[in-house]
This record gives structure tokens, sequence and C-alpha cells, in this order.
């Protein structure tokens, strides 16, 4: 098993910037798939981000294409979100999440979770 926990995420204003971190630590970081996904209040868990394993394949939802960008450094476990441009409606907490076998962009196709972090944008 798989223990993932974020951090960075925070208050910030409309059009600011934040970096959220997921550290893994367990079984083999590297070998996996890693997953972005949000929850707003009231709302279904969405999909954000998916990188694959070697970074070569990475999608995005629409909604945040060519605001957010999703990298790992398997080297230190970690999994990052750069989120620029933010918008009210990013607001969320925001988990990420191992792929269970292949990529996805389903929570479905995820098996372990960190806590979350809340990420909080001001008008």
């Amino acid at each position: 098993q798989v223990q993932l926990v974020e951090s960075g995420g925070g208050l910030v204003q409309a059009g600011g910037s934040l970096r959220l971190s997921c550290a893994a630590s367990g079984r083999t970081f590297s070998s996996y798939s890693m997953g972005w996904f949000r929850q707003a209040p009231g709302k279904e868990r969405e999909f954000v981000a998916v990188i694959s394993w070697t970074g070569g394949t990475i999608y995005y939802a629409d909604s945040v294409k060519g605001r957010f960008t999703i990298s790992r450094d398997n080297g230190k476990n970690t999994l990052y979100l750069q989120m620029n441009s933010l918008k009210p409606e990013d607001t969320a907490v925001y988990y990420c999440a191992v792929a269970r076998l292949k990529i996805s962009r389903e929570p479905a196709g995820f098996g372990s979770w960190g806590q979350g972090t809340q990420v909080t944008v001001s008008s």
C-alpha cells in the first residue's frame, strides 16, 4: 500500500498561483500513473490531471488546460501540480491518487488517495 500526503494548499486571490505537492511512501512510486482530482462542496470529485509513470503521457481536464501543469519527480517520490491564473471556480479540496493499473481519468481507476489539501481562490 502507498501513503500519500498533499501539501501546498491555501488562500489566494484570483489570478494568483499555487503549487501543490504530494509526497508518496510505501510501494514503488515510480511504477504507477498518478493523478490529481478535486472536490468542491456539494459536488462530485472531478478529474484535474494525470501523468504516466514515465511522465511521457499527460492529460488535463478542459477546465484547467493551459493553466495547470502536472509533473513528478520519481527520485523524490513526489507529484506536483502547478496552478496558475487561478479562478474562484478552482476552489476545492485537491487530492492526489495512485492509479490502479493503467492511466485513467476516472476516480474508480485510482486505488490510493491522500487526505486532501484545501485551495480557496477569492474574487
